[in-house]
């Protein structure tokens, strides 16, 4: 399994918002696309899951993203919002089963076994199971997150494109979220690419690391080598090992 990105651009009212960006993801690679603000993270996600125009091209196993019909490639590629509401009284566990509607004819039934399988499995993963039964509409942002996180794997796809993950999650949440979704990338044919804006997760989660300033590509490769002292602090003008470092030792006193 193989995502190609290819001389990837996109502008909005005449104004760039990326250009050029390039990458090649493979199973068992987990790309973490970091930056300042405004460098585009957001909206690269959003490109290669066809959200938003673009120039360039998308390609996955060689087939062009773009002309995939919405099933096909919801059954290949899952993708998750940094933010979300709900406006409906379903329970989690039928939020997570949303994720099956490409495996159907329409609402996924509850008397389809895999798809029952499938919803089930994706709600432990995401250690929802005591929650299942409630309403979405009383359900904290953090938990929030982490159903729709289940609903992309109820999808069952070979990647996952996550933004912002962590959004809104306590410290241990997070840190579950993540040995997670890297327990779920250790499985046959399998790659996640996440923006991040914690460059201590990316450190210790990443195999490979995107950055990207002002929608150009500052740096791609082996995530502790884009991480280095000299690349960080030409994306965000500071000298970031410095800084965190110094964070670092406060809890050390």
């Amino acid at each position: 399994m193989t995502l190609d990105v290819k001389n990837l651009s996109v502008s909005y009212g005449g104004k760039p918002i990326l250009s050029g960006v390039e990458f090649t993801l493979s199973a068992g690679q987990w790309l973490m696309v970091v930056g300042p603000n405004g460098a585009g993270k957001s909206t690269l996600i959003n490109a290669i899951s066809q959200g938003a125009p673009y120039a360039g091209a998308v390609l996955l196993d060689g087939k062009d993203v773009s002309r995939m019909k919405p099933r096909e490639r919801a059954k290949r590629i899952g993708a998750l919002a940094q933010h979300h509401s709900v406006g409906y009284g379903f329970t989690a566990e039928e939020v997570v089963r949303m994720g099956r509607y490409a495996y159907s004819g329409g609402w996924p039934r509850s008397s389809h076994a895999e798809d029952a399988e499938k919803t089930l499995a994706a709600l432990d993963q995401a250690g929802l199971m005591e929650l299942r039964g409630q309403s979405a509409l009383t359900l904290s942002g953090g938990e929030l997150q982490r159903v729709f996180l289940a609903q992309i794997w109820a999808q069952d796809p070979s990647i996952l494109l996550l933004d912002e993950p962590s959004n809104h999650l306590d410290l241990s949440h997070q840190r579950q979220t993540f040995d997670r979704i890297q327990s779920w990338l250790a499985q046959p044919d399998r790659a996640v690419l996440s923006v991040v804006h914690d460059l201590s997760l990316a450190l210790a989660y990443g195999t490979d690391a995107l950055l990207l300033r002002n929608g150009e590509t500052i740096a791609s490769g082996a995530a502790r080598s884009v991480l280095s002292q000299e690349t960080l602090r030409r994306a965000y003008d500071i000298d970031v090992h410095d800084w965190m470092r110094r964070m670092l030792r406060q809890w050390q006193e």
